[in-house]
């Protein structure tokens, strides 16, 4: 265990969060400029990635490392999180966009999200090493990625001219073309 302080925690978690305040729009803008699914890959490996540094930095047991370890990890978050919200509504037609992008975002924090607290307790508890919590997040990222792939990216095109929301666009309602 860290055996850190509730308040150098706290303090670290409210600096990465301010922090978060800039990183997660600056990653949904250069989303925008280089991909949004480029940019939600990268961050999802810079999580896999970091979190066995982080836990290596959390084992130092020194508290300004566990702190700068603490602030440092909000940001491949904030990497993916910053286009995540565009990435997942740009999958579905206008018609069902807020359905579809809700109740896809909503079950996966349910299925993937809820559990994940749990199986990390177990395999710290089990192993006694975060070295296991890590090895199962890099195994979340790895699915994410996998998932990730074959998702369309519209970053720089023109939506409402792909055959999906070519209908969306030319429908008209009824009352408005009866001129009445």
């Amino acid at each position: 265990m860290l055996h850190s302080s509730r308040n150098l925690l706290l303090a670290a978690v409210m600096c990465a969060t301010a922090l978060s305040a800039v990183t997660t729009p600056l990653a949904g803008h250069l989303s925008d400029r280089f991909g949004r699914k480029r940019m939600y890959i990268i961050g999802i490996a810079s999580i896999g990635v970091f979190t066995f540094v982080y836990f290596a930095l959390l084992n130092t047991a020194i508290p300004v490392v566990i702190f700068v370890a603490i602030i440092l990890s909000f940001i491949p978050h904030d990497m993916a999180y910053g286009p995540q919200a565009a990435l997942i509504a740009e999958c579905f037609p206008p018609r069902v966009r807020y359905s579809g992008s809700s109740l896809g975002f909503h079950l996966a924090s349910i299925i993937a999200g809820g559990p994940a607290p749990l199986i990390a307790t177990a395999l710290l508890a089990w192993t006694g090493s975060g070295y296991s919590v890590a090895l199962y997040v890099l195994l979340s990222c790895v699915i994410s990625i996998a998932a990730t792939i074959p998702l369309p990216d519209y970053t720089n095109r023109d939506i409402s001219e792909e055959p999906i929301y070519g209908l969306a666009g030319s429908a008209v309602p009824a009352e408005a073309s009866s001129g009445g």
